[in-house]
C-alpha cells in the first residue's frame, strides 16, 4: 500500500526529483571548486577539481532529462536529437572526469601502470568514435542509438570511473591520513569512498531496461518496481553524502595540519632558545664561576688563619659543585644532538612528511663526514626552518631535500627545493629567513636563494668542513 502511494507521489513529482538531483550535483561541484581554491598540501585537494567537473557536468545531464521533454512537443525532431546528443556528451564527459579524478589520486603510479594516466581520455575518445558517432551514422533508429550510447557510457566509463575514484580515495586516506592520526578525517574519506562505490551501481550498473545482461536484471525499471523510488533520487542522496564527506574532510584536514605545523615551529623556537641558553651558560656563567673558583683557590693558598682556610675550602667545594651542576645541565641541553647528519635529516624529513601530508623526498650521499654536535644542530635547524617555510608558503606538491659532500672543496652542500609559487620580487626578510642566515653565518658558510615566480624556490646552504679528511691521492 505504502509502496504504491510512494510510487504515485514520485510519478507526480518527477520534475522536482530531476531538478533536485541535478541541483545536488551542481552544488557539490561548485562547493568543491570553491573549497579547493584555497591551497591544500593534501594531494587529495589537488585532485578535487576533477571531481568538481564531474559534479557540474553531471548536474547538467540530469537537468537535460527535465528540460528536453518539456521542449519535445514544440521543437522540431532535429533540435531534440541535438539536445539529446549534447546530453549524452555531458554524461560521458562527466564519467571521464570522475575517472580522471581517481587516476590523479593514484599518482605517482608505478612504471608498469603509467598507461593508466591516459585511460580516461582513451575511453572517452573510443566512446565518441564507436557508439556515439558510428552508432549515429550507421543506425536508423535514434532511440536505439541513444540507448546504446548511454549504456556504453555507463558501463565503460561510469563503472570504472567510480571504482577508480573510490580506490584512489581509499589509497590517499591510508597513505596520507592514517600516519597523521586524524581518525575523523579518515572516517569522512572512507564515507566518501563508500559513496563512490555506491555510484558504481547507481550511476554505472543501473541503466534503462535492455534485452541483454546485466541491463535485463539491473535497470531503472527494476529499481522503480522494487522501491517505488526513481534511480535519480538514489543518485542525489549518494551525491549529497559524497559532497558533505569530502568538503568536511578537507576542512578538518586544513585545521589539523595548521595546528601540527605550528607545533613544529614551536619546537624550532624551543630548540633555538635551548641553544642560546647553552651558549650563555658556557660562555658566561660557567666561565665566571670558574674564575671565582680560581680566586678562591689563590686566597686559600695565602690564608694563614685556619678558620678562614676552612671557610675557603667549603667555598671551593660549593663552586666545584656549581660547575659540575652547570655542566650536567649543559649536557642535558645537548642530549638530542647527534654526530651523524644523514640519520638526523631522515628523521626530520619523516616528521615533516607525516605532519604536513606533503610529498618530501630526501637524497643524501653516504660520504657526509661526521661533524661537531653544534654544527649538526645548526644544519638540522636550517633544514627544519627551510622545510617549514616551504610547507607553509610555497604551495608546492613536492619538496626535495638534498645533502652532498664535496671532498675536493671539503664542504657540505644542503639544498631544500620546492616547486611552488616562488618568492616575490622583493621578499620580506622575516624571522625564518633571518634565522637561516644566522645559521649559515654561525657555520662559517653561505646561504643562497634561487627562485623564479611560479617555478619554486631553492635554499642552498654551503658549509666548509675544514676538519674533514681530504680525498685520497
Amino acid at each position: 500500500m505504502w509502496n504504491d502511494a510512494l510510487r504515485q507521489w514520485f510519478e507526480l513529482n518527477r520534475p522536482v526529483v530531476l531538478f533536485v538531483s541535478g541541483q545536488v550535483f551542481f552544488v557539490m561541484g561548485m562547493a568543491i571548486l570553491l573549497q579547493t581554491r584555497r591551497y591544500s598540501r593534501l594531494a587529495l585537494a589537488r585532485s578535487m577539481p576533477w571531481l568538481a567537473v564531474f559534479g557540474l557536468l553531471h548536474s547538467f545531464y540530469h537537468w537535460g532529462s527535465l528540460f528536453i521533454p518539456i521542449h519535445q512537443q514544440q521543437a522540431p525532431e532535429s533540435a531534440v536529437a541535438i539536445l539529446e546528443a549534447l546530453q549524452l556528451l555531458l554524461l560521458a564527459a562527466s564519467f571521464a572526469a570522475l575517472f580522471q579524478f581517481g587516476v590523479h589520486l593514484m599518482t605517482p603510479l608505478p612504471r608498469c601502470w603509467q598507461w593508466l594516466r591516459s585511460t580516461p581520455l582513451f575511453l572517452l575518445i573510443l566512446w565518441l568514435a564507436v557508439p556515439f558517432y558510428l552508432g549515429l551514422a550507421l543506425g536508423h533508429d535514434v532511440k536505439s542509438w541513444h540507448y546504446v550510447a548511454e549504456t556504453a557510457a555507463r558501463y565503460f566509463l561510469g563503472i570504472p570511473g567510480a571504482f577508480a575514484a573510490a580506490w584512489g580515495l581509499r589509497r590517499q586516506a591510508k597513505r596520507r591520513l592514517l600516519p597523521l592520526e586524524f581518525p575523523a578525517i579518515y572516517n569522512l574519506l572512507r564515507l566518501a569512498g563508500a559513496a563512490l562505490l555506491g555510484y558504481v551501481v547507481l550511476g554505472g550498473l543501473i541503466v534503462p531496461p535492455g534485452n541483454f545482461f546485466p541491463a535485463s536484471v539491473f535497470n531503472t525499471q527494476t529499481v522503480w518496481q522494487a522501491f517505488g523510488i526513481p534511480i535519480e533520487a538514489f543518485q542525489a542522496v549518494d551525491g549529497l553524502i559524497l559532497a558533505i564527506a569530502v568538503i568536511l574532510g578537507l576542512d578538518v584536514f586544513e585545521f589539523e595540519t595548521e595546528r601540527l605545523i605550528e607545533r613544529m615551529e614551536q619546537a624550532q623556537v624551543v630548540a633555538i632558545e635551548r641553544e642560546r641558553i647553552a651558549r650563555d651558560l658556557h660562555d658566561g656563567a660557567i666561565q665566571q664561576v670558574y674564575a671565582a673558583g680560581l680566586v678562591a683557590q689563590t686566597l686559600r693558598r695565602k690564608a694563614q688563619d685556619p678558620e678562614i682556610a676552612a671557610g675557603l675550602d667549603r667555598l671551593m667545594e660549593g663552586i666545584n659543585s656549581a660547575i659540575a651542576e652547570l655542566r650536567r645541565f649543559l649536557s642535558e641541553l645537548h642530549e638530542q644532538e647527534t654526530l651523524h647528519l644523514v640519520p638526523a635529516l631522515e628523521g626530520l624529513v619523516d616528521e615533516a612528511r607525516r605532519i604536513s601530508g606533503t610529498e618530501i623526498y630526501l637524497e643524501a650521499t653516504d660520504d657526509v663526514p661526521p661533524m661537531m654536535p653544534d654544527m649538526t644542530t645548526h644544519v638540522i635547524s636550517f633544514a627544519r626552518e627551510a622545510l617549514s617555510n616551504a610547507i607553509r608558503h610555497a604551495r608546492s606538491p613536492l619538496i626535495e631535500v638534498r645533502a652532498a659532500y664535496n671532498p675536493k672543496a671539503r664542504e657540505l652542500r644542503l639544498e631544500v627545493e620546492d616547486h611552488g609559487i616562488g618568492l616575490p620580487d622583493e621578499p620580506d626578510v622575516g624571522y625564518g629567513l633571518r634565522n637561516m642566515q644566522d645559521r649559515a653565518r654561525l657555520l662559517g658558510g653561505t646561504l643562497q636563494l634561487e627562485s623564479a615566480r611560479g617555478k619554486g624556490t631553492k635554499a642552498i646552504l654551503t658549509v666548509p668542513l675544514k676538519n674533514a679528511s681530504p680525498p685520497p691521492g
